[in-house]
């Protein structure tokens, strides 16, 4: 029965890569779910859009009412080779059939050894790694923490303004906004410092990278001491703090501080990374090489797979038995993540973000020669967002955001907000999303902001 139910998963009728509406949204079947969520979730889970999926395929996500949406935000940037990716299927309904879990701490297996060769050979830099895989995001971000204080003996550790690493404690501690991340969840944990990033739209006009780089430092060396600071924790392109993209040179200026320091440069990929800004990772941009490098969301496709990838030197300095997790590595999500970035490589998925980056930003540039709102245009590859304002002003536009996302999710297009102030529209779509489907979304999403702004 097994070959038979695989043969069957695969088949699937294909998915027209068409937006198709044929009731309005949400449709009588997922309001009915979301009745029945209402006795049966917990309400501090959310959902930004309480349309109930049924299958997805590419770009296409199709609702349980037999809608057809445009997804733009690849379920915040994981299923960046599409939805129901056939390498991906195939690779986890063969690996299922063999054996679904065994605990890689009990009884190890070649595809964690092998997802841990990928990538210590395709993060930055060419010095000897290691590598070890966790479930989530916020696991990596925790165990590359971990790791960074064993190895240095310091405790401090270093993160930025809008920062997002995550909802445990350790990771809540880490991130910047406090509604709805932190608020209320507290005590947090310790020895986390927070200092100045750089973001140009609101830095001082004129601002260097170098000369925000020598602010952070300034507040680092005054606030918590180089001979206590452990590791400096950046993403490299903030996620949910607003995409903010650092001024050139800020990265490599805080990287080479702490190299000349001895303090671990932790850069934070979960969101940037596997081809998302139009290289396999978002620091290779300006040759930075991190010491500790968290990935996670795009790396298997869809499956839960995280990871902690270093050097060596430092990997190696945490004792036998000091790193792990029931589900990390687990070998389903393993062959996943195998799939995934033969793909990328297959398709060159980094070179489809750039012209899907490049698609978008003309759009972008032409709706903000019309509205004064849009104070800000910013990002890179497929990762690009817009920053909405009272118009004149400076003054963050939250209400706007919410009100274009609406418009857009009620057209069919699935489209995210985000940014410290929540003015932040930001567009994810997937790596494979045909040039015609992306236009369609942006056109929904230009009518969305001249009807809002």
């Amino acid at each position: 029965m097994r070959p038979d139910a695989t043969l069957a998963l695969v088949t699937t009728a294909p998915i027209s890569q068409m937006r198709r509406l044929v009731t309005e949204l949400p449709g009588p079947k997922s309001k009915a779910l979301d009745a029945r969520r209402s006795s049966a979730v917990a309400p501090g889970v959310s959902s930004v859009f309480p349309v109930y999926v049924e299958r997805g395929e590419g770009a296409i996500l199709v609702d349980v009412d037999g809608n057809s949406l445009i997804d733009l935000g690849s379920g915040i940037a994981v299923v960046s080779v599409g939805h129901a990716a056939a390498p991906v299927v195939d690779a986890v309904a063969e690996q299922i059939a063999k054996f679904a879990h065994t605990c890689f701490m009990v009884s190890p297996y070649e595809q964690y050894v092998a997802v841990c060769e990928a990538l210590n050979a395709r993060t930055p830099g060419d010095h000897e790694k290691r590598s070890a895989l966790f479930s989530s995001g916020a696991e990596a971000v925790e165990n590359a923490v971990k790791i960074a204080r064993h190895a240095t003996g310091r405790q401090g550790v270093v993160v930025f303004d809008h920062a997002y690493h995550g909802r445990t404690n350790l990771t809540m501690a880490l991130t910047a906004k406090n509604m709805p991340y932190r608020h209320r969840f507290g005590p947090f944990a310790p020895e986390v410092y927070r200092v100045s990033m750089s973001y140009p739209y609101r830095d001082p006009e004129g601002m260097t990278g170098a000369e925000a780089a020598a602010r952070a430092i300034e507040q680092i060396e005054r606030q918590v001491g180089v001979e206590n600071t452990g590791c400096v924790l950046i993403e490299p392109i903030q996620g949910e703090g607003g995409f903010i993209v650092p001024a050139p040179g800020f990265l490599p200026a805080i990287s080479a501080w702490c190299t000349a320091n001895g303090v671990a440069f932790i850069a934070d990929e979960i969101q940037t990374g596997f081809c998302r800004t139009g290289d396999w990772f978002a620091c290779n941009d300006e040759g930075v090489v991190p010491d500790l490098i968290t990935t996670a969301k795009a790396m298997a496709g869809g499956m839960p797979l995280a990871a902690v990838t270093g050097q060596a030197d430092l990997m190696d300095k945490v004792h036998v038995g000091g790193l792990g997790g029931t589900y990390g590595g687990n070998p389903v999500a393993c062959v996943a993540a195998l799939a995934s970035m033969q793909m990328m490589d297959d398709l060159d998925l980094g070179a489809a973000a750039k012209r899907i980056g490049d698609q978008i930003s003309q759009r972008f540039a032409a709706m903000q020669a019309d509205h004064p709102g849009i104070g800000n245009i910013r990002g890179r590859g497929a990762m690009m967002a817009m920053e909405l304002v009272k118009p004149g002003t400076m003054e963050p536009d939250a209400d706007a955001a919410k009100r274009i996302v609406a418009a857009c999710h009620r057209a069919g297009v699935v489209t995210l907000s985000c940014g410290s102030f929540g003015n932040v529209l930001r567009l994810l779509p997937p790596l494979v999303i045909e040039p015609e489907l992306l236009d369609d979304g942006l056109g929904v999403l230009a009518d969305a902001v001249t009807a809002e702004l």
